[in-house]
């Protein structure tokens, strides 16, 4: 919880020509007694492109605090323009008000500032060298942008949480060189034995592919044998029609050829419903 607490920022001369001096009616709250005085300032950014030309317009020590809510007014001198780039005097600038204590800051307020020209046709067609008695500055004190930082105030119990609390007896741990590393270690290990494994699984699904291949081409053997098996107990058939008109005993002849033939395709048909068995051994 913040000691100092911002209540509100009045500008009081506003709008007002670019080289008047800032006027500010600054509303705050202590709650506590402080020990050092708050450090106010206003900053101007000359440039939105670089800092280096921000320029400090003025500071102010308040101090001693009394608890409870105080007003001050709050005077800063206008900006140096020889440290403004002649381009960037007119248009949308930055004005900033901060509050520190201790040389840490609690408070920012940001303001937009528009700079113009007192008339429309000077705004129309600027001069090349801008005139600075005819540019008039517009703070836009109704859309301030405020930022509060935590800080440490007096006491260590003031401090923020983002400190962490000192650990004395981190300090009397010994290191364990031994185990340092162990788990990048181990894990690179996993990952090894892991990526091992895939290999192995890899090539072994590719000697299936070849092995299914060398089955697929012993089928279609297989299937060439049928079909010949088949013209052949055709071509059987065929000769014992042709036959049947010749004698008895040429007929007998033809009949036992005909047996030989029957059987011969018989053994070819029984080969190729019961194939030899493959030597090659397919691996799961």
């Amino acid at each position: 919880m913040s000691v100092v607490s911002l209540l509100g920022v009045k500008v009081l001369n506003n709008p007002a020509k670019f080289s008047d001096s800032y006027h500010f009616e600054i509303t705050f709250e202590c709650l506590e007694q402080l020990q050092k005085d708050l450090e106010w300032k206003l900053t101007y950014v000359g440039s939105a492109t670089s800092s280096e030309h921000d320029q400090e317009l003025d500071s102010l020590l308040v101090g001693p605090i009394p608890i409870g809510v105080n007003k001050f007014i709050f005077e800063a001198d206008p900006p140096d323009l020889r440290r403004i780039p002649n381009n960037e005097i007119l248009g949308v600038t930055v004005i900033l008000l901060t509050c520190s204590y201790d040389g840490r800051e609690f408070v920012r307020v940001g303001y937009y500032v528009n700079n113009e020209y007192d008339s429309e046709e000077l705004n129309a067609e600027p001069p090349a060298k801008p005139d600075i008695e005819r540019v008039r500055r517009n703070v836009l004190a109704e859309k301030p942008r405020v930022t509060r930082f935590a800080i440490k105030w007096d006491t260590e119990d003031s401090a923020p949480a983002e400190f962490p609390p000192e650990q004395p007896e981190a300090d009397v741990v010994e290191d364990d060189g031994a185990t340092y590393g162990a788990e990048e270690v181990e894990l690179e290990e996993h990952l090894q034995k892991e990526l091992a494994e895939e290999e192995a699984k890899a090539k072994a699904e590719g000697e299936d592919e070849e092995m299914g291949g060398a089955d697929q081409t012993a089928g279609a053997k297989d299937d060439d044998s049928d079909a010949g098996s088949e013209d052949l107990e055709a071509e059987s058939s065929g000769s014992e029609d042709e036959e049947e008109g010749e004698e008895e005993g040429e007929g007998d002849e033809d009949m036992e050829m005909g047996d030989g033939e029957t059987a011969e395709a018989s053994a070819s048909k029984e080969s190729a419903l019961h194939p030899q068995p493959n030597n090659e051994v397919m691996v799961h």
